[in-house]
């Protein structure tokens, strides 16, 4: 029996909210607690141990000046090419009332999972009360 197009529709709705909502906790997980980690931040840290590794005559200092510099090499690429927060919360704003309402999931559950409050207040989903 092939599908309808409501149910079609219906699907990708799913689909999208889905990848919506994921997009934004995954990269809510990703965040690491204290002060956010900036390109700049990284950039002036890969120059500092640059500085030292031109200086350094230690063989084992150079090794781990090395690893360093691939660390933070890696890390400013991953902050370019990273998820833009702002624009996975307009998503997860976007999609999360209707997607909880679907799934039964509650504030509780959305908090609990990191998500902060005013990004659930301007998703419209209401705090529950315990009685």
């Amino acid at each position: 029996m092939a599908m309808s197009a409501e149910h079609k529709a219906a699907l990708a709705r799913g689909r999208a909210e889905s990848r919506a909502i994921k997009g934004y906790l995954n990269a809510l997980a990703a965040r690491k607690p204290g002060r956010p980690v900036t390109k700049e931040s990284l950039q002036k840290r890969l120059e500092n141990v640059n500085e030292k590794l031109d200086q350094s005559g230690d063989p084992l200092e150079r090794v781990d000046l090395l690893q360093s510099r691939l660390d933070l090499e890696k890390a400013i690429s991953e902050v370019a090419s990273g998820d833009d927060l702002d624009a996975l919360k307009k998503g997860f704003v976007k999609h999360a009332k209707k997607y909880s309402e679907r799934k039964g999931v509650s504030y509780t559950a959305w908090r609990q999972a990191g998500v902060p409050a005013a990004v659930l207040r301007e998703a419209g989903i209401k705090e529950t009360r315990r009685r």
